[in-house]
């Protein structure tokens, strides 16, 4: 065989092998996972109700929420043709995202709304793929979104809270059983729909004790009725109310797809 074959032989053994991965990654990922008894997901949805009740296990978890709160400003941020500058993640699990464009106007609105909501609409979607069976679907949605936010962090804490979400994940997703990337997925899809409406409330506790020291509200719900001349206080029922009826229908999927 020439050199020149050669040369040409190589580049679509390679093709060929990555062709073989993705066909295989994506079998995997399309492969309905077996079921769990719908106890065992009820199960799973109190024990993650329960550890948000928790104060230090609800900071340490509080960070995925951080994560995914910023990945939904900064994901609309875009979609209304902002200019996304970077994602801040900070140990006490506060974050910040920051994009350039009009200060005021519907689009600015919209991307400052979307924090509190966001990971109530990854649960959903992970609800509505982990009811028909997609728990490494689950896990891989969830690993996209830690790689997209990664892309984005700027500061070093971030750096290293994301890092080891994605950690976590890419062990669960390569290594677990199968039984086991299902009890995980539906962990961390209750978690997203129970987690929403519980930082929606302590966002409103903050804010009043905010109020009573005489501070000035930076919340996004502040921030929102400083945009709109809506009260906060009605900002935080409407993001509330979204992020409850979510999980209400998050929640219905998840219960009513596995058997009893």
């Amino acid at each position: 065989m020439s050199a020149l074959a050669v040369l040409r032989t190589a580049p679509d053994a390679a093709a060929t092998g990555a062709t073989a991965v993705l066909a295989d990654w994506w079998e995997q990922v399309t492969t309905p996972q077996p079921a769990p008894a719908r106890t065992t997901v009820l199960v799973v949805g109190v024990v993650v109700l329960a550890a948000l009740t928790v104060p230090g296990l609800w900071h340490l978890l509080r960070h995925g929420l951080t994560i995914v709160h910023e990945a939904g400003h900064a994901a609309v941020a875009v979609l209304v043709g902002r200019r996304l500058s970077g994602i801040r993640v900070h140990s006490d699990t506060s974050g910040l995202t920051v994009s350039r464009g009009r200060p005021r106007g519907p689009g600015m609105v919209a991307t400052v709304a979307a924090g509190y909501p966001a990971p109530a609409v990854l649960g959903l979607a992970a609800a509505w793929l982990l009811s028909r069976g997609y728990a490494l679907g689950v896990l891989w949605l969830l690993l996209l979104v830690v790689v997209l936010v990664l892309l984005q962090i700027r500061n070093w804490y971030g750096l290293w809270a994301v890092l080891v979400s994605g950690a976590v994940l890419v062990g669960v997703t390569g290594w677990a059983p199968a039984a086991v990337q299902t009890v995980v997925a539906a962990a961390l899809t209750w978690f997203f729909l129970l987690g929403a409406p519980r930082a929606v409330l302590e966002m409103q506790a903050q804010r009043a004790r905010l109020r009573r020291r005489g501070g000035r509200d930076q919340s996004d719900a502040g921030l929102l009725a400083g945009l709109t001349r809506v009260p906060a206080v009605v900002w935080v029922g409407v993001l509330l109310l979204v992020c409850v009826a979510l999980l209400v229908v998050g929640g219905a999927w998840l219960l009513a797809a596995w058997p009893a």
